[in-house]
């Protein structure tokens, strides 16, 4: 029988740590790199003490062949956090990044010389749509905020947004390349999920130097927070511990993915993570009251709708059964 633990902490995760980047991201803009930062330390530090045993076991992957891997991801991780900071709404963020398969399918045929069946196509031909109609409905709402304005400002706030979409686009489809180079790592030096993922978060931590002196500065903002009262600890800047809590739920969300692997299918694992990101779309749209309208809903339909037609829920019931029975 398949657990369910971690299919619950998936969704108490991923969902929870939504809420705590939009409560950063609302109270602190620009916050991106500190939460980024801050993800990546604890991750590394955790990965150090119980995946290499204080750097006591040395990795199965070599070295060099990571190189590449945490370039990719520490940019991936650096865009996505960004892009924030240049009027990209939350939901817009997640069904931006809900669009991973029409990377992984473009990159798929080129890299992996991979053909696709006509279903697959039209899966994404919704997905691109609906993110399309989700982007244009976006942008009104923005231009549609702004009041007594000049058309020299909205020019120029045009550009700042276009500057969000290319960061999305540019971790959209890295994101896909690094994917399809773990696989290529996986083939030739086995699943290595637990060192991959110390690797990836400990490699890129020099490459916050760059970004010192913006993580500082809303480290101070952080501090200057309002002060909420703890038990035993006192007084604690708010802000320092929404991060604390969105850096927790980020490794709770991450862990419960990599466990999920082991015991379900690539087709199942895809189905729970889109179902639980459309979760966590609805609870940025209800809990923090962002616009949302019938376009809006018109266009997730489809970026989910399409997502379900390309998984196809018969396949997944058909490697669920499977997989139980091998474990039976």
């Amino acid at each position: 029988m398949i657990s369910v633990i971690p299919l619950i902490l998936v969704y108490f995760g991923c969902c929870s740590n939504v809420v705590f980047l939009e409560l950063l991201t609302s109270e602190a803009p620009g916050s991106g790199n500190i939460i980024t930062f801050a993800q990546f330390l604890v991750i590394a530090v955790e990965g150090f003490i119980f995946s290499t045993k204080f750097g006591r076991k040395k990795a199965v992957i070599p070295l060099s062949y990571y190189a590449s891997l945490v370039v990719m991801f520490f940019l991936v991780s650096v865009a996505n956090n960004y892009a924030l900071n240049f009027n990209i709404s939350m939901p817009l963020h997640m069904i931006f990044r809900s669009g991973s398969l029409i990377a992984n399918m473009i990159l798929g045929m080129i890299i992996l010389k991979r053909s696709y069946k006509l279903k697959k196509f039209i899966a994404v031909g919704m997905i691109t749509i609906g993110i399309s109609i989700c982007t244009v409905a976006s942008r009104r709402d923005v231009q549609s905020s702004q009041v007594n304005v000049s058309e020299e400002s909205t020019f120029e706030d045009l550009q700042f947004w276009l500057i969000g979409l290319f960061l999305l686009t540019f971790a959209l489809f890295a994101s896909a390349y690094m994917g399809i180079y773990q696989e290529i790592l996986y083939k030739k030096f086995g699943k290595q999920p637990r060192e991959a993922l110390f690797y990836s978060h400990a490699l890129p931590l020099p490459g916050f130097l760059l970004l010192a002196k913006n993580i500082y500065t809303h480290a101070v903002i952080f501090s200057n927070s309002e002060p909420v009262q703890v038990p035993i600890a006192g007084g604690i800047p708010k802000l320092w511990l929404y991060l604390l809590g969105n850096v927790i739920t980020q490794y709770v969300c991450i862990r419960s993915v990599y466990w999920m692997t082991t015991e379900l299918s690539s087709l199942s694992v895809t189905l729970i993570v889109t179902l639980r990101k459309f979760l966590s779309l609805l609870l940025s749209i209800f809990y923090f009251q962002n616009p949302f309208t019938f376009v809006h809903w018109t266009g997730t339909i489809l970026v989910f709708g399409g997502t379900l037609v390309f998984v196809d829920l018969a396949d997944v019931w058909k490697e669920y059964k499977s997989k139980q029975q091998k474990s039976d």
